[in-house]
């Protein structure tokens, strides 16, 4: 058997790595580079796992980074199934189609610049995302499933976000049984909403990821209290509070935040609303799977009818309303996309609140260096938004709280319970930058009888 680390290898984001025995290839994994335009492009509009020739995708979760050109891969040619769980087919359904969107409107306006010179084309378009939805195959939780004879697939919650998977990997190849086990981004203990992540048995070689290899999170009540001391703040000053989440996940958590501060009569009488079309669409496949959702919910849901609604908050849909907001006087709360400030609805409530010292930006989590996230986390004093130049003004907090990545805590106590019955052979630590993977590397030392790698894209190993 042999692994290519072809994304998520050296880098956070675009996690793809192909697995290849004589009669088979799997892909784990299809996710978009993030990051410069230019070189993020450059590396997405290229495929190096064939694939015309795959058997078939076993995906993680729907976060774009690990999703998202999927919708690429069919218009590159691939027609073999996509195996994942039911929520995540459902979220990455309307994940795909916001990208889609993304990308087409993003060629529209470059073409516009370029004035008819070299038009560029989107990586993929609505359409290549509703063909390539049609070849999901969703598979239960905890529940061997053979894909053909020679390969079985077991996924278990990973705690990262609604539906998110670790997969392990059982490959016959010439007589002999080898297993695998790739963790996607494993979650954190003890997380709002979602279960705590499931361990599993030893393999013959475990992909792991490492965002936070090398750091301890803050504890989650921080973030509660967090957020209850800035909005607090804003409502005092009569400030707005942006705050730039993703739709998936991220937004859900302040969201279930902000309610059990309201159910408790702690969060100030002030307007919050979730601007942003593709939230709404995951908070509602959220509702849809509630079963799923970890045991805090069930016991809120004895007295409260909705974990995602309260009566100060609205969510919005269309750009009218959305503008709206901008014209607004007095304090309110925004909530919307997308995490790391590079498009969408977000960029306009930025423009109009950054440059204002009564108002307050909050980043929540991982900003991508090269992204507005990053540049107005590193507190640089302009930023550039629409091709325009904003003095930064605003407070800027960073909130690691909500991280929905394990720290090195969470994943040493995760493999201690996975390396019960027996130690990994082999590790291989990917999507993470080069801190939180020698971090992760060290760790790993005591869980692994034989080699810990740090891959580096388009490297290949034999199992």
């Amino acid at each position: 058997m042999k692994i290519t680390f072809l994304g998520a290898a050296g880098e956070v984001t675009g996690s793809q790595h192909l697995i290849e025995t004589d009669n088979l290839r799997l892909l784990l994994d299809c996710g978009l580079f993030q990051g410069q335009r230019k070189e993020s492009r450059a590396k997405n509009q290229e495929f190096h796992c064939r694939p015309k020739e795959l058997d078939g995708v076993i995906l993680s979760h729907a976060h774009i980074d690990h999703c998202g050109n999927l919708p690429g891969l069919y218009r590159a040619g691939f027609e073999g199934t996509i195996f994942c769980t039911d929520a995540t087919a459902d979220i990455a359904d309307v994940m795909l189609q916001d990208a889609a969107h993304i990308q087409e409107e993003d060629a529209k306006y470059l073409n516009k610049k370029r004035r008819g010179r070299d038009l560029i084309e989107p990586l993929y378009t609505q359409e290549d995302a509703e063909e390539v939805v049609r070849q999901f195959q969703p598979l239960h939780f905890g529940e061997w499933h053979s894909l053909a004879s020679d390969v079985k697939v077991r996924f278990s919650p990973a705690g990262h976000i609604l539906g998110s998977a670790i997969t392990e990997l059982e490959v016959r190849e010439r007589s002999q049984w080898k297993r695998v086990v790739f963790t996607g981004d494993l979650g954190r203990y003890g997380m709002p909403l979602l279960v705590d992540p499931v361990p599993v048995e030893m393999a013959d070689a475990l992909i792991i990821e490492s965002t936070y290899g090398n750091r301890v999170h803050p504890p989650v009540a921080d973030m509660k209290d967090d957020l209850l001391r800035i909005i607090t703040s804003a409502h005092q000053k009569a400030g707005r509070v942006i705050i730039p989440a993703f739709s998936l996940g991220r937004t859900q958590q302040v969201i279930y935040h902000l309610n059990e501060l309201f159910n408790e009569n702690k969060l100030p009488r002030i307007p919050v609303f979730v601007d942003s079309p593709l939230s709404n669409r995951c908070t509602t496949i959220h509702r849809r799977y509630q079963e799923h959702l970890d045991e805090d919910v069930s016991k809120t849901l004895r007295n409260d009818i909705d974990v995602f609604g309260f009566e100060t908050l609205r969510y919005t849909e269309s750009p009218q309303q959305s503008m709206e907001l901008n014209d607004r006087s007095g304090p309110f709360v925004v909530i919307s996309a997308s995490g790391m400030c590079e498009s969408g609805r977000i960029l306009h409530h930025l423009k109009h609140a950054i440059s204002h010292e009564r108002n307050t930006v909050v980043l929540i989590g991982y900003q991508a260096p090269g992204t507005l996230g990053w540049r107005i986390a590193e507190r640089q004093p302009y930023v550039r938004i629409h091709d325009m130049e904003f003095a930064v003004k605003a407070k800027i907090e960073l909130l690691g709280g909500l991280s929905a990545h394990a720290d090195v805590n969470d994943f040493k106590m995760w493999l201690d319970q996975s390396t019960e019955t027996g130690d990994f052979d082999k590790a291989f630590i990917v999507h993470g930058e080069k801190d939180g993977a020698e971090g992760m590397a060290s760790l790993l030392k005591t869980y692994c009888e034989g080699a810990v790698t740090i891959p580096q894209r388009f490297q290949s190993f034999t199992i």
